[in-house]
């Protein structure tokens, strides 16, 4: 365990049938058809956290909040962050001006009025700030967040922006205002920024690898944020069969170990909310 780097442990709540890869199976018009697990998994969470002693940031979708209050009730009452990952997990760069300022509002009201506290984070579905579309840190500017935690300095077929800071940094807006921008960690090799901050990559390398390149990161006495969704300890979410075989790959490897890695996760570094983190870092003062 590194003693002197204290990093960001975040929780991206959402259920199994709203990722990103399975859209095009599932529309929105028929999410309520699926059994929801996301309480149950988020609960699991919730206690691996509380046996570490470990507090968290949530970003929480509010379409999930919005019928699940309860989720945002207790995550608030175990002392941990809520902050925003939008109403309704639409790719930003597939919206218009108007209507991502519509559900960014709305589901930063959502939150607050459910926790009773300030909500000063956001984080974009499946990352989907890019170039195209940083117009959107206006928005989140205008909206009152302090900070934002959706670039991934990685190329992506779905995000990423690989030539950004990875560093937590205050970042320019296109029209000039400030915000914090916590991007997802990586390592820097001499041929790429290997994504290793949780997810997927945090199923599919051996904990081992996961372990020294996140320790690669706090020697260079920098921080890293790591994430995390509830669906990635559920064993018992339907498999969805229409999905491609590097989709499903990619989605249900090594869920049945991800628990049991947490927990050695939870052991091997030190942890706390991302808003405490900048805190820290005296960043807060910045913007």
């Amino acid at each position: 365990m590194t003693d002197k780097i204290v990093n960001a442990f975040t929780v991206d709540v959402e259920d199994y049938y709203q990722v990103e890869a399975f859209s095009k199976h599932i529309p929105r018009s028929e999410w309520n058809n699926y059994e929801s697990h996301v309480e149950k998994n988020t609960d699991e969470i919730l206690s691996l956290l509380d046996d570490k002693g470990i507090k968290a940031t949530f970003f929480t979708l509010a379409c999930v909040a919005e019928k699940q209050p309860e989720i945002v009730k207790k995550i608030v009452k175990q002392g941990h962050e809520i902050a925003s990952h939008g109403y309704s997990h639409k790719l930003i760069y597939t919206q218009t001006i108007d209507e991502f300022k519509k559900e960014t509002f709305r589901s930063k009201a959502i939150l607050e009025d459910i926790a009773q506290v300030p909500v000063n984070g956001y984080r974009a579905a499946t990352y989907s700030i890019t170039k195209e579309s940083l117009w959107a840190l206006d928005v989140l500017v205008e909206a009152g967040f302090i900070y934002d935690s959706s670039i991934f300095p990685i190329r992506h077929d779905r995000y990423g922006i690989p030539d950004i800071n990875p560093l937590p940094h205050v970042l320019k807006t296109p029209l000039g205002q400030s915000i914090i921008e916590f991007p997802i960690s990586t390592l820097k090799t001499r041929i790429m920024n290997l994504p290793i901050a949780g997810g997927g990559y945090f199923r599919l390398f051996p904990y081992s690898f996961s372990r020294w390149a996140l320790n690669q990161v706090n020697q260079q006495e920098s921080e890293f944020v790591f994430y995390i969704h509830p669906w990635e300890v559920d064993e018992s979410q339907p498999v969805i069969k229409e999905a491609s075989l590097a989709t499903k790959f990619r989605h249900y490897n090594n869920i049945r170990k991800c628990k049991q890695r947490l927990g050695q996760l939870s052991d091997d570094f030190h942890f706390d909310t991302l808003i405490n983190v900048l805190a820290n870092k005296n960043m807060l003062l910045a913007v």
